[in-house]
């Protein structure tokens, strides 16, 4: 089905709200975003990046914003659209097309439509890199063996880290190395700790 089938279908279903959602749509048309239609629902974007979206629920349909933490809402109408698992969307909720402003309405959509071309949109945080402290055994095994401490060194991160919780976690020295000899050879091969426990 083309892209503009499933808008029409999307704007065509008998609903309670189908009438606010047309309603929108007129309003996003008087906008120069453009028209998409991505994850089920008409998305609306300005050189190819999100800008909005309109969407109907079981008790309410909406308008949201994909950078909506950026619009000044004299309103106060916008809310978190996932609240713990969106920072920068914003939903604006209707229950109703007569509760719709259009010229409020439009006025949102075009901030958010300046702020895109301004390039407000929140950045992803960089992860920050955990810096791995290795246990004395470890480090001087890695150190006798260049061979294994480059084996070592090529490992993923959570490789690395079971191994040094491995050896860490022992409380006698004993257990430490015999834990250590049984490691080794692991690490010579490229293996991480549980890799035979991943691959069952």
């Amino acid at each position: 089905m083309e892209t503009s089938e499933k808008l029409e279908a999307y704007f065509e279903k008998e609903d309670p709200f189908k009438e606010g959602i047309s309603f929108l749509r007129a309003l996003a048309a008087k906008t120069e975003a453009v028209e998409a239609f991505k994850w089920g629902s008409p998305v609306y974007t300005i050189d190819g990046k999100n800008i909005f979206w309109i969407a109907r629920f079981k008790n309410h349909f909406g308008l949201g914003f994909f950078n909506g933490m950026f619009l000044k809402d004299p309103k106060n109408v916008l809310v978190i659209a996932q609240e713990g698992k969106t920072q920068a969307m914003r939903h604006w909720k209707f229950t109703s097309a007569k509760n719709i402003d259009p010229t409020t309405v439009l006025a949102y959509m075009n901030e958010a439509i300046a702020n895109q071309k301004k390039g407000l949109q929140l950045m992803p945080q960089k992860k920050k890199e955990v810096v791995l402290t290795l246990p004395k055994l470890l480090t001087e095994a890695l150190e006798r063996n260049p061979k294994t401490q480059e084996a070592f060194e090529s490992l993923a991160p959570y490789k690395k880290r079971d191994y040094t919780e491995y050896i860490s976690t022992a409380k006698q020295e004993k257990t430490k190395l015999a834990r250590l000899e049984k490691i080794l050879p692991m690490i010579d091969m490229g293996l991480g700790l549980n890799d035979k426990y991943r691959n069952c």
